[in-house]
């Protein structure tokens, strides 16, 4: 490209009204599509915030949790049980506190959308409260019974009237609640077996003889008959086995034809039996 044309097209370009071209470029804020987007936006905004609230305090249950459940496995050594188990109900009560502030947050909220913000730290709670629960009563606490605790009382303070009130007519009281789900409980539960197998070993160490006994029962009682751990293997192999069929489709399902589709899964179905069997 020569120095003139070059120059020509500067030209060209530099003629050509910046004004006309920024106006161009300019969107109407006022009009109803902005501002449609602009309050999804802060909806978002908020929600997104909301969420990072969350996981903070599920973190703080969390840690708080698992102090309480160091804590309590220090009853294996200590001389006084009763002290120890007073301390981790202070604990516990700190830590429902937190719960409470969760509670808050999800107050007119669908709590499945922020469930996997807060379901560690409740998982965590789950396995202290059913730890202290098991070394006062040696039996587990029921999810009913972990829900009842999670309902909390407190005060309005009324500020948002305006009209001059007495103090007792301010101050209304609130109630706040938050449901483990029964996920939470299962998976609570099952970390509780992890903490009670610590216990067992620790107990044989101190000399304790029969609080391993006491946790094999309670194990086995949590567990099932060994006809529920029969049938969850069965549920496994049939997983595996549509798991595989699907696999098939998905990559040589256009391959076979769709009359010989059934005659193939059966014989694959067939020596993956055949190969647990010999396994």
């Amino acid at each position: 490209m020569s120095c003139k044309e070059g120059a020509f097209r500067k030209r060209k370009h530099d003629n050509f009204p910046h004004s006309q071209r920024r106006e161009a470029k300019d969107v109407n804020s006022s009009s109803l599509v902005m501002l449609a987007f602009k309050s999804f936006q802060l909806e978002l905004d908020a929600r997104h915030d909301k969420y990072e609230r969350l996981v903070k305090l599920s973190w703080d249950i969390t840690v708080e949790s698992k102090r309480t459940i160091f804590l309590l496995h220090r009853i294996t050594s200590a001389p006084d049980m009763e002290e120890i188990l007073a301390e981790s109900e202070i604990k516990l009560d700190g830590v429902r506190q937190k719960i409470l502030q969760v509670a808050q947050e999800l107050s007119g909220e669908d709590m499945h959308q922020f469930h996997r913000a807060i379901t560690t730290g409740l998982q965590e709670y789950v396995e202290a409260v059913s730890f202290q629960h098991f070394i006062k009563t040696r039996s587990l606490i029921s999810m009913e019974e972990i829900n009842k605790q999670l309902i909390f009382t407190t005060e309005d303070s009324g500020k948002e009237n305006k009209t001059p009130t007495s103090d007792a007519q301010m101050k209304q009281p609130v109630t706040w609640s938050l449901k483990v789900t029964p996920v939470d409980y299962l998976l609570g539960v099952a970390d509780l077996t992890g903490e009670l197998m610590r216990m067992c070993i620790n107990s044989v160490g101190t000399g304790d003889i029969d609080t391993p006994f006491e946790v094999s029962q309670f194990l086995r009682q949590v567990t099932g008959p060994y006809e529920v751990s029969k049938k969850l293997y069965t549920l496994k192999q049939s997983l595996a086995k549509v798991e595989n069929a699907c696999y098939a489709l998905k990559v040589r399902g256009s391959e076979i034809p769709k009359h010989m589709l059934a005659d193939v899964f059966s014989v694959k179905t067939e020596m993956i039996d055949q190969e647990e069997g010999v396994s």
